[in-house]
């Protein structure tokens, strides 16, 4: 088998730098969610909101995996996974407010998702595509999550509410 020419080495690590980029976009999204969500968390169960609580924090345990999932192919590629998270926390909002903002969150995800496995296939990367599609489809039942609860509070209110007062311990 012949060596690859120059040209193809070049043109394989362009692919693989534009495929690395996304990855890393990614991680740094999933490091963000961990965070507003295991906030958000905390001030869940500080308000009493027990299930509501240990639901945010399960997400937020997803999102700890996805970012694993990044960071390894990251590694398997040869680069450095980010630590940089992308985004601002929102920190003390109340239960009415954190639902509507995390189906935005995660709606945006999974725009920027779909076009990053775009990328991965444009480049030939079929495993980086694979870890896309996985998250993808948590990431889609994150959103039916926080909008079906938004949702839920906008139409019932503080009946609603008060029906997850002390809902469910958050351990």
């Amino acid at each position: 088998m012949a060596a690859p020419t120059k040209n193809k080495e070049s043109a394989l690590d362009a692919k693989k730098a534009k495929v690395i980029e996304v990855l890393n976009k990614a991680r740094a999204m999933e490091l963000f969610a961990i965070h507003q969500y295991m906030n958000q968390h905390y001030n869940l169960d500080d308000q009493d909101y027990g299930e509501l609580a240990a639901k945010m924090r399960a997400i937020s345990i997803d999102e700890m995996r996805h970012a694993e999932w990044f960071a390894e192919r990251i590694k398997d590629l040869g680069a450095e996974p980010t630590s940089q998270m992308d985004g601002s926390l929102k920190k003390g909002q109340k239960a009415r407010e954190i639902y509507p903002l995390d189906a935005d969150i995660e709606d945006e995800t999974l725009a920027k998702y779909n076009e990053f496995l775009k990328v991965c296939r444009e480049n030939d990367d079929y495993v980086s595509a694979n870890v896309f599609e996985r998250v993808i489809v948590e990431e889609q039942a994150h959103f039916d999550y926080f909008d079906d609860t938004a949702t839920h509070i906008r139409e019932l209110g503080d009946h609603f509410l008060a029906r997850m007062a002390s809902s469910g311990a958050a351990d």
